[in-house]
């Protein structure tokens, strides 16, 4: 592993957390949209992470066999994707985007964001983005007390 190995694998966890951050700020603003671009109710993104791994030109015989693969290299986004679970059906006869016949009169169709999922969701999200931004914290102080050792 090279120098900055752990700071680049810390850097890819904060840029992922990042866009989920942004991603369900978005779900909770639209949590009431009724009316899209594309037509319909506003629908929950999800945001699809998986580990960036590649061969490691060198593997260490201290390693698990476990990890076979090597320690890996952080994170990468690999998809946006909308969520399809049911939409919310509300009851509102006033509504301009309420249903006018079938078994749902008057009723409209709500997004199918949960605020509470959402707000558990972006805590996750932000104890994740902290908790790689003290990797990097932790690199860096080693780094000096190295530099500080080195020039005596």
């Amino acid at each position: 592993m090279g120098l900055f190995t752990a700071i680049n694998i810390a850097s890819s966890g904060m840029s992922a957390q990042r866009l989920r951050s942004d991603v369900i700020a978005d779900n909770m603003a639209n949590a009431t949209t009724t009316r899209t671009n594309e037509g319909g109710p506003f629908r929950r993104t999800r945001v699809v992470l998986r580990p960036r791994v590649q061969q490691p030109y060198w593997r260490s015989p201290f390693l698990p066999q476990m990890m076979d693969n090597g320690p890996g290299k952080g994170v990468r986004v690999v998809s946006l994707e909308k969520d399809q679970s049911p939409l919310r059906m509300v009851y509102d006869p006033n509504h301009p985007d309420r249903l006018l016949d079938g078994p749902y009169k008057d009723y409209v169709e709500m997004p199918n964001v949960d605020v509470v999922t959402e707000m558990v969701d972006m805590l996750e999200a932000v104890r994740a983005y902290e908790s790689n931004a003290q990797v990097v914290e932790g690199y860096k102080s080693m780094f000096q007390k190295a530099l500080e050792i080195g020039g005596r």
